[in-house]
């Protein structure tokens, strides 16, 4: 079984930066993609960014040059810098990571963003 344990969120100015974290650990053998999804109330989850094993890398393009997705392969850990952070990035983050050939999920954390 695979544990992902993900950073506390926060609330935010706009305009203000936030990392989040994700840690995967239990019976590991192999980890693929990492990455986050956001949740907004009232609607689906979404795709944020994620980064292939060899840092391959994706991003909605809200974000694009304002989040920057990284991992450290050795930590089994994947990051996510948010900058210049806006009221329509309030959101709960979920990492996500295929793990062992199969998908988990983080708990959530939510993240607030002040005008």
């Amino acid at each position: 079984q695979v544990q992902l344990v993900e950073s506390e969120g926060a609330l935010v100015q706009a305009g203000g930066s936030l990392r989040l974290s994700c840690a995967a650990s239990g019976s590991i053998w192999r980890i693929g993609r990492m990455g986050w999804y956001r949740q907004a109330p009232g609607k689906q989850r979404d795709l944020v960014a994620h980064i292939t094993s060899s840092g391959n890398t994706n991003y909605a393009d809200s974000v694009k040059g304002r989040f920057t997705i990284s991992r450290d392969n050795a930590k089994n850990t994947v990051y996510l810098q948010m900058n210049s952070l806006k009221p329509e990035d309030t959101a709960v983050y979920f990492c996500n990571v295929l793990a062992n050939l199969r998908e988990y999920w983080g708990q959530g954390t939510q993240v607030t963003v002040s005008p």
